[in-house]
């Protein structure tokens, strides 16, 4: 009993780093805007961001932790290991998207650890398919739903300040961009952090810590989210490069378009307990935002990089942590990590 709590709490500190990683990595998505229209220093941005992340708890029920936790996976196969592999298959696929400056989804690959893991230990069965359905179908809506309203603000906004002067209409919109990318950031930490809450509570609903209901202790709650707060605060500048430079040109109305976009899109999907991913979404909104100008407003071949890189998110993480699972079953056969 001692190896498997000392594994399960090995388990819980992975789950942290995935968590700090997530932050770290999807840093991009509350700041690149803001940093490239020059509303906020860097340092000035992750601050700011990681404010907003930290107290996202307060504003939003855990309905994204919930399907996490017993909406994807029969949660009667859940293991530690299989807790474990889902997050080296999830962490591995970030570091490498990170290293290439590539804005992957880590809710994905996350959500592609868990089914790979899964169904190397269990098989189709495994999976609750109407759980992926909501998840399969949130990869093609919210990005969409970002680009339509990202769009559409900016279609709205340009011809309601067209007799302003570009100096006028940059002042009066870095305030609004403050308003913005706070909300961004909040709802970032509402629907992100809420998938590392959901890990955790069923690692110890496993383990048979939470006594016969599953549910979210308040630790879990708070300390998921100061991790990923304090990864946003360490910042993804490579990501952050791509995301405010190498899709569309921002300034400040452009960015506030972007950023409100995405943040009532992720509103709405943490608001329905859709693990939803923040980087589609947001990409989605800055595409949107550079066809207001025109058909070639935006990066194409960027974005066909980000769309291929969204493609491979879930079966490379599944298949990094089924390979783990599969040297567990085969290799290790070691009963308190089963």
């Amino acid at each position: 009993m001692e190896t498997t709590f000392a594994f399960i709490a090995c388990v819980i500190f992975l789950a942290f780093f995935f968590d700090f990683t997530n932050g770290f990595h999807d840093a991009a998505n509350s700041i690149a805007t803001i940093v490239t229209t020059g509303v906020l220093s860097p340092r000035q941005a992750v601050i700011w961001a990681a404010f907003f992340n930290l107290i996202a708890f307060l504003f939003f029920k855990l309905s994204v932790a919930h399907t996490i936790g017993t909406g994807l996976i029969n949660p009667d196969i859940i293991s530690p290991y299989l807790i474990f592999a889902a997050l080296v298959g999830a962490i591995v696929w970030n570091l490498i998207t990170w290293y290439y400056g590539l804005p992957s989804s880590s809710s994905h690959a996350l959500i592609g650890g868990l089914a790979g893991a899964a169904l190397a230990k269990g098989g189709i069965n495994t999976l609750i398919l109407s759980g992926f359905g909501k998840v399969i179908a949130a990869i093609f809506l919210s990005p969409l739903v970002g680009l339509i309203v990202g769009l559409t603000l900016a279609l709205i906004l340009t011809r309601l300040t067209l007799r302003y002067s570009e100096a006028s209409k940059n002042r009066w919109f870095k305030y609004s961009q403050l308003i913005s990318s706070a909300l961004l950031s909040l709802t970032h930490g509402g629907n992100d952090a809420q998938k590392t809450m959901g890990i955790i509570a069923v690692l110890l609903y496993s383990g048979s810590f939470l006594g016969e209901n599953y549910y979210v202790p308040y630790w879990v709650i708070i300390s998921c989210s100061i991790v990923i707060s304090l990864g946003t605060l360490a910042g993804g500048w490579r990501i952050v490069h791509t995301m405010g430079q190498k899709i569309t040109d921002i300034n400040p109305l452009r960015g506030s378009c972007v950023e409100a976009g995405a943040a009532a899109a992720i509103f709405a999907a943490t608001d329905l307990g859709i693990p939803v991913s923040t980087t589609q979404t947001i990409t989605g909104a800055i595409v949107g935002v550079g066809l207001s100008g025109s058909f070639w407003g935006a990066s194409w071949w960027m974005i066909n990089k980000i769309f291929v890189t969204w493609l491979l998110t879930i079966p490379a993480a599944g298949f990094i942590a089924a390979v783990i699972m599969w040297i567990n079953k085969f290799l290790l056969k070691h009963p308190l990590l089963s």
